[in-house]
């Protein structure tokens, strides 16, 4: 493990049987933190070595992980539930699910660590449906972990139970959204519930509850094992420790890298992802999945990649989804089919999501066959920005930010495809 580039996530890449739990056991330090943790930790030492980590949670809202822990009544008696949130949904993100087919016992090893931090007895992996083959993985990983004595009662002599499951969700986009994912898990429709009250008192069946992305999980073997000071080595003050980015597009090695937060984009661009591919060049970079603000060339100049940095350009880290988009795109197409992915997904339950994301779409469909008049592309603006804040989860947000940022940034593209005679509709 190099000094520049250390893994934390991907250790058993590349080894034979990677996903077996002897290659994590014999290659990885396997279940050698939860030994640590149930051997003589209290919860709140847990707690507060994550919280010393700065882990943030990589599924995109970047909160503090130990700080989400702690916000579990400590001593409100009856179950606690722990949920990883496996439904990695937003458009261009595939790390979640690189992490089950590369190391899959790393997320059990960091959920029994997180569910005994939290005093919650039963956890579930809540995974999106169509990831069939990462399912068969972590089903096969649980079965195993179970074998060994990992999984189930008085773990390691502790007292200590933890039981695990794994669900599929149908594939809705929504049930990423924290209490849309209770709600599925719950049996319900999967919608988003108003908070307060939040997960962490009143969650799965009403108990206290806390649900971490796959990834954010997976880091905490190692936090516990090598220390927060060591975590903090790599990235940045306030984005500490490594991110997974899943780099796609007209480049010459796409797929998913695991560098430090704070990692030039640069270099992630032409180190790691190989550079672009003959003949191609970079018009437009979306930094963190399909609900981050685009960047245009000028903006990547000196990026590095990390939250403050990707705050101050006026986008979002998000997920770590880096979507390369290329001079032979057009900006009209991506505009819509993102618009399009919205306004399917969205689950109705707010008017200003259903309504809007419905009306962007038609505005655009307008575009595309330019029937719509020149003050529309103006229009898509002026709908976002009455989409954005008013609704319970932040669906409606991830559709409006990325279209005011492309309509401020690509106005005179969207202006010219507009004008275009149908002729030149690339197909």
């Amino acid at each position: 493990m190099s000094e520049a580039k250390p893994k934390i996530i991907l250790r058993t890449e590349g080894f034979p049987d990677q996903r077996s739990i002897k290659t994590y056991v014999d290659k990885a330090e396997g279940y050698t933190a939860v030994r640590k943790v149930l051997g003589g930790l209290s919860r709140e030492q847990v707690i507060e070595e994550v919280k010393q980590s700065g882990l943030r949670g990589r599924g995109g809202a970047g909160f503090l992980t130990g700080l989400k822990w702690s916000f579990v009544p400590k001593d409100m008696p009856g179950p606690k539930y722990l949920i990883c949130n496996n439904d990695e949904s937003e458009p261009g993100t595939f790390k979640d699910r690189y992490i089950c087919t590369v190391n899959p016992h790393q997320i059990i090893e960091g959920m029994i660590i997180a569910a005994y931090a939290i005093g919650a007895n039963k956890g579930y992996i809540y995974t999106r449906w169509e990831f069939q083959e990462e399912i068969g993985y972590l089903e096969t990983a649980i079965k195993e972990a179970y074998e060994a004595g990992f999984l189930g009662k008085n773990l390691f002599g502790s007292g200590f139970d933890f039981e695990l499951d794994h669900y599929s969700g149908a594939g809705a986009y929504i049930c990423g959204e924290e209490t849309g994912l209770i709600s599925s898990l719950e049996g319900k429709k999967g919608q988003p519930k108003v908070k307060p009250p939040f997960p962490a008192v009143s969650g799965y069946l009403g108990r206290p509850t806390i649900v971490n992305n796959t990834e954010t999980l997976a880091n905490v073997p190692w936090i516990i094992n090598h220390g927060a000071k060591a975590f903090r080595q790599w990235g940045t003050e306030k984005s500490p420790g490594t991110k997974l980015f899943s780099i796609s597009g007209a480049l010459n090695k796409p797929g998913v890298y695991e560098v430090p937060l704070g990692y030039p984009f640069a270099s992630l661009l032409n180190d790691e992802g190989g550079g672009m591919q003959a003949g191609r060049s970079l018009k437009a970079l979306i930094p963190g999945g399909a609900s981050a603000p685009v960047l245009t060339p000028t903006e990547c100049e000196g990026l590095t990649m990390d939250y403050e940095a990707m705050a101050q350009r006026g986008t979002m880290l998000g997920s770590g989804a880096v979507m390369i988009i290329d001079d032979r795109q057009s900006i009209a197409e991506l505009l819509k089919v993102t618009i399009e992915f919205f306004a399917h997904e969205s689950c109705g339950q707010c008017t200003p999501c259903r309504e809007g994301t419905g009306w962007l779409n038609n505005i655009m469909d307008g575009i595309l066959d330019r029937s719509a008049k020149p003050d529309n592309i103006e229009r898509l603006r002026t709908v976002s920005r009455n989409m954005g804040g008013k609704t319970i989860c932040a669906l409606s947000d991830a559709c409006a930010m990325p279209v005011m940022a492309f309509v401020q940034k690509f106005s005179d593209e969207l202006q010219a495809y507009l004008a275009a005679g149908s002729g030149s509709h690339s197909k």
